[in-house]
């Protein structure tokens, strides 16, 4: 089939990869010619385990296109992806503009039937304003093409999306109720197939529906997320171990084990903003969504508690203080620093005067970048930031060590090499990668969330 992916960041080229590796003609568009020049060099603009091989082998192969020409793209799709980022609006909500300006270029050149599928997770009613914007340009061209409509959101875990889009869980389409939408459903259908091979994964619902699963869905998993955190912050305070809470009520298969390990907050390019432009949706509807609204607020007030658990070690003058962190992604097999929790520990120590050396296998050059823009107004605290090339390098004359994203790397260090290299044997783990009496026996001082205050009889 001849598929056209519009926008080739994440959700985009993992899809348009993936399509091409089961036999279809891929048409991939970005407006950003920098991009475009990347990936048709063989270079990959983001890091996902799996992506660079196929991505090398379709584009060799001549499934796989890239270009910035509109025209040619969507003369080349039956089926058009808009994969286009979704930022969140001031207020939270989702834009929309890259979507409709999509929208509105395929309007401007379809010749025929075309199947326009959001890809992008977009809020609820956002297919009625995709068909609109297709609707007024072919009415600006004196054309009455038809066209369908079709919400099909992507539920791709960052560091693992490869796996989750060639082995889904479920395939979630909505399409229209008209004879187009028949039309369209029987294209997805041909799309999918080769990935219901053993059973079928896909489940037809109405568009609304589509679109809202994708939001309920990333908002049920940062709701577990959040819960889990605020418990372990109660169970620092009581002295329950947390770890040993998690498996007993994990063990209930009516909850289960997935998105209950506590930490130092979320983060990535998903939960925070579908979190708020779901909130922002129930306010349109004059409905007030008061779980979500906690589940935020316990987000942001939990990526500060590792900063808060230095403090209360240290004093609030960090001054003359240097800490070694690990890990600065947002989650491990990423390079996404979006929301990341450790550029809120950065924030928290460089104010009180901390200097920090930090190390990440994979988001060092992304986050240079990053924390760049976020120090940009204070030059004097970016000095104070030293990118380490190796774990261990980063440890030299620390006070501390934090760990903030849950690398395999970091979950069986050299533990004797690590407490000679500190100047204290302090461990702040903002991922509970260690067990307490592990760590104590080794001889560490240890601060785990929800793990840190245990009384032994």
């Amino acid at each position: 089939m001849k598929i056209t992916i519009i926008g080739t960041g994440y959700v985009g080229l993992v899809t348009g990869a993936c399509l091409a590796e089961v036999g279809n003609d891929v048409f991939c568009l970005d407006v950003d010619q920098a991009k475009i020049d990347i990936l048709n060099s063989g270079g990959i603009p983001i890091h996902e385990p799996g992506l660079s091989d196929i991505v090398a082998r379709n584009h060799a192969a001549g499934r796989l296109k890239f270009s910035t020409d509109i025209a040619a793209s969507v003369a080349h799709g039956d089926i058009q992806f808009i994969a286009v980022g979704t930022p969140p609006d001031e207020d939270g909500s989702a834009d929309l503009k890259y979507v409709l300006a999509a929208a509105r270029n395929i309007g401007k050149h379809m010749s025929g039937f075309k199947v326009v599928v959001d890809k992008s997770t977009v809020p609820v009613g956002t297919a009625d304003k995709v068909r609109a914007a297709v609707r007024e340009e072919l009415q600006a061209r004196g054309k009455e093409l038809p066209f369908s409509v079709v919400s099909n959101p992507e539920f791709l875990k960052e560091g693992a999306a490869v796996e989750d889009f060639m082995r889904p869980d479920r395939i979630v389409i909505g399409c229209e109720e008209t004879p187009e939408g028949h039309q369209a459903q029987e294209l997805m259908k041909k799309l999918y197939k080769p990935f219901n091979r053993n059973h079928e994964r896909t489940f037809w619902m109405d568009v609304r529906s589509a679109e809202f699963t994708k939001y309920a869905a990333n908002a049920m998993l940062a709701t577990r997320i959040s819960f889990m955190n605020e418990l372990a912050n109660l169970a620092d305070r009581v002295g329950a171990d947390i770890e040993a809470v998690r498996q007993g009520i994990g063990s209930d298969p009516r909850i289960g084990y997935s998105f209950l390990y506590a930490g130092c907050g979320y983060g990535g390019s998903c939960f925070p903003k579908d979190v708020q432009a779901l909130e922002r949706t129930a306010r349109e509807y004059d409905q007030e969504l008061l779980i979500l609204r906690a589940v935020e607020a316990v987000n942001h007030h939990q990526k500060q508690v590792l900063g808060k658990k230095i403090v209360a070690r240290f004093g609030e003058d960090l001054s003359g203080r240097h800490v070694a962190v690990w890990g600065l992604a947002f989650k491990p097999n990423t390079d996404d620093m979006r929301e990341a929790s450790s550029r809120v520990l950065l924030s928290q120590l460089l104010r009180r005067g901390a200097t920090v050396a930090v190390h990440d296998p994979v988001a060092m050059d992304e986050a240079r970048r990053v924390l760049a823009l976020d120090f940009a107004d204070k030059p004097d605290a970016l000095e104070r930031i030293r990118f380490s090339e190796s774990p261990m390098d980063a440890l030299h004359d620390a006070d501390a060590l934090v760990i903030v994203t849950e690398w395999k790397a970091f979950r069986s260090p050299d533990f004797d090499r690590v407490k000679s290299l500190l100047k204290t044997p302090i461990v702040f783990d903002g991922r509970n990668l260690f067990e307490p009496e592990f760590m104590a026996d080794a001889g560490f001082e240890y601060h785990g969330i929800g793990r840190s205050v245990l009384t032994r009889v």
